[in-house]
């Protein structure tokens, strides 16, 4: 499952996390987290990987659409 930029945003949020952190604990760059979250471009497969498993190795459960929209939460 992929993830939208807002989720990234959110979970972010939920971790206070700076795109810095994200990149670092993705070992991405950070324009590469900047673009997506502003939906500049959709990052590699890899790359999306990449984001979704750091934030997922942090504690975040992402949810997905079921009609009232996608999102992020942390998990109990």
């Amino acid at each position: 499952m992929s993830i939208t930029p807002s989720q990234s945003r959110a979970a972010r949020g939920l971790l206070d996390w700076s795109q810095q952190k994200l990149a670092d604990r993705s070992n991405l760059s950070q324009s590469t987290i900047r673009d997506f979250e502003k939906g500049r471009r959709v990052p590699s497969v890899n790359n999306l990987a990449a984001i979704r498993s750091a934030l997922e190795v942090a504690g975040v459960e992402f949810i997905p659409e079921n009609g009232g929209g996608a999102g992020a939460r942390l998990r109990k």
